[in-house]
């Protein structure tokens, strides 16, 4: 792991794989940590330079201080385009999967110029609605994350991964409980009001999208209005798969991203 100040934060990274190869920047849903994608690595970095990181408050990054604001979905891709700086790349990939997707969205919308492609997975151009967000983000402050992981980590998962991996389930309670509440509390309220119907149309990126069929926090139809939004190809559904494929068929995903990046 790597670790960079900015904005008076620190930030921790990874940036592994050839110096030559293209720059692959990976983001990790809400409430999870950048090792969601550790079992795409392998095949990742035989074709590129791979750079994740851990989000606000999450994994070994420090929280969004007391004081500072709301975050904004822009705050967050000003973390990508700093850490693409970093690794020296003019320009990227960029892969998310939930708010990794809105973070992809505002990249598209306003930093066109500093993409090569984007894959989008399980997210939407809204997600939910203003009042379940603030809702949760109500319920953090006050009861705090180690008590509603129980609550929230099975909704990433789908049935089978449920049943069969409860071990799966137990250690990614632990690690959302381990994280900062505020900077959780901030980024349910941003997820909120982050509205990109209308802000994608003029996009010049290359946009691939990927959802679960057994997601529910941001379905198939999810997928299915952002591919409208932003004038891309129908998305891929992966039959089976819930909110976080990169845990669920970390090969079949790594396979899918090879071939529209290749």
């Amino acid at each position: 792991m790597s670790f960079l100040n900015h904005n008076g934060r620190t930030i921790c990274y990874r940036l592994l794989g050839d110096s030559e190869k293209p720059l692959l920047v990976l983001a990790h849903p809400l409430g999870m940590t950048q090792g969601v994608w550790d079992d795409m690595l392998p095949a990742l970095l035989g074709k590129f330079r791979v750079l994740a990181w851990d989000l606000p408050g999450h994994g070994a990054s420090s929280a969004w201080p007391e004081g500072a604001g709301k975050i904004t979905p822009d705050d967050l891709a000003q973390e990508a385009l700093t850490l693409a700086q970093v690794a020296g790349a003019k320009a990227f990939h960029f892969t998310g999967t939930s708010i990794g997707g809105v973070i992809g969205q505002q990249l598209v919308s306003e930093y066109s110029d500093n993409l090569i492609s984007a894959t989008l997975t399980n997210t939407g151009a809204i997600i939910g609605t203003v009042e379940a967000w603030n809702l949760r983000a109500s319920n953090v402050r006050g009861k705090g994350l180690a008590a509603m992981a129980g609550e929230i980590v099975p909704r990433w998962f789908g049935p089978a991964a449920c049943k069969e991996q409860t071990a799966l389930l137990d250690g990614w309670k632990v690690i959302m409980g381990r994280g900062d509440d505020h900077s959780y509390a901030l980024l349910c309220e941003m997820l909120g009001k982050a509205d990109f119907r209308e802000k994608l149309k003029d996009r010049n990126v290359p946009i691939l999208l990927l959802g679960g069929s057994e997601d529910a926090a941001t379905p198939p139809e999810s997928l299915k209005a952002l591919a409208q939004f932003s004038h891309s190809p129908d998305p891929l559904i992966l039959e089976g798969i819930g909110h976080v494929p990169s845990i669920e068929c970390p090969a079949l995903l790594a396979d899918l991203l090879l071939k529209h990046l290749g």
